[in-house]
Order: C-alpha cells, then structure tokens, then sequence
C-alpha cells in the first residue's frame, strides 16, 4: 500500500515538474524568442503591416480590405474595392463591429450569385461612366465584380484601378493624366517577376490620392 502510493507520489511530482517546465519553455521563453525575433527581422509585418497617411495616423493594415462609403454606398471620390462580403457588417455581435471572413460559396450557375455579378456589373458601369466617358460592359473586369476567396483582398488589378480614373478625377477636380500616373505609380509587379499578378493596393492608392486632392 505505502509502495502504491509512494510510487503514485513520484509519477504525480514528475508530472507537474514536466508541465511546469513545457509550460516555461512553450508557453514563455519560445513565444519571446519568436517575437524578438520577428521585430528585429521583420517589424512591419510583426506589427500588422499597419498603413501610415501622410501625418503619420495608422489608418490600417495593407494585407486587409476597406470599404469607402457614404450613407451606406460608395463614396465615388474614392477608388472602390472589390465587392466583397468579409468588409461587410457583423448581424451576430452588435457590440462589436467584426471583420467576418469567407466566400459565398455558392455554384457558377446559382441565381443568386448571377443575379450578384449581373447587379455588380450595371453599378461599375453606371458609377465610373462621365460626361465625356462610358463604361462598356466589356471593359468591367472580373475583380470588379467578384470577391476574393477571404472577402478581405486589399487588392484590386490595375485594370479595374484604371476604370475608375476617369471618375476619381471627376469627383475630385483633377486630371486624368494626374489620376492614371497615380495608379502607375502604386501598381505592384508579380512577385519576384513571375508570382501572382500586378495589383493595385487601394488603401495606399486612396492616401496617395487624399495628399493629392490636398496639394492641388
């Protein structure tokens, strides 16, 4: 009986001496190492990626989508993101506006999802026609109509940055040429010459854009 119970003793004691020590070495000393090591290598992306504007406001984080809206639609002074229901509201937690993520996962031939593009596609169309410019149907490219697989892509292709120009200059008060040179300029090339696709980031090209409504 003392046996069974010294024995219990031992094996209880070594059992918390090994959790103790997991729990120094997990759960301490190698999630300060990781961090350390992550903001001395790479503090931009340790810290979020976060986005400055010109006087130096966080204003948010380049690896995640914002909407530019007004009284519920699109502020048309402002280059539009892609549509996208991760940007959305949150209907399940009122206390707290929560960034949901996901696809609508629904098939190429859903009505729904037709009648989505379709809707989609008459808005770009009507919103980025000007007096002296209209948008035809074919120029809409699918970005402009679809969301990404997370609904948060910051990211738009620099076709659809180049459809809005016209309109951002418009609504604005600048030129084109001004406008065009501004997404030339925050087009991004494919990683390492040949990864992804050039993109265009949109809150990067808006706080260009709000410095150049300023200076003009």
């Amino acid at each position: 009986m003392n046996n069974s119970v010294g024995n219990a003793g031992r094996l209880l004691w070594a059992g918390l001496r090994a959790l103790l020590f997991l729990t120094v070495v997990c759960g301490v000393l190698y999630p300060l190492a990781v961090t350390g090591i992550a903001q001395l290598a790479f503090p931009g992306k340790a810290n979020g990626s976060e986005i400055k504007d010109a006087s130096g406001r966080i204003v948010g984080s380049e690896l995640i989508g914002q909407t530019y809206l007004t009284d519920d639609k699109p502020d048309l002074r402002w280059f539009q993101p892609r549509p996208s229901n991760g940007l959305g509201a949150n209907s399940a937690n009122t206390q707290y506006k929560l960034i949901l993520s996901g696809a609508t996962n629904r098939a190429g031939d859903n009505a729904d999802l037709i009648k989505w593009v379709t809707d989609a596609k008459a808005a770009v169309v009507k919103d980025n026609s000007t007096a002296d410019y209209q948008v035809k149907p074919s120029d809409v490219p699918v970005d402009a109509v679809t969301s990404s697989g997370s609904g948060l892509d910051p990211h738009i292709s620099p076709e659809y940055a180049k459809l809005q120009v016209r309109r951002v200059a418009e609504k604005n008060h600048l030129t084109v040429a001004r406008v065009d040179k501004l997404v030339a300029d925050h087009t991004d090339d494919r990683i390492l010459g040949f990864v992804g696709e050039p993109r265009v980031n949109v809150l990067k090209l808006n706080i260009a854009l709000k410095d150049l409504v300023s200076k003009a």
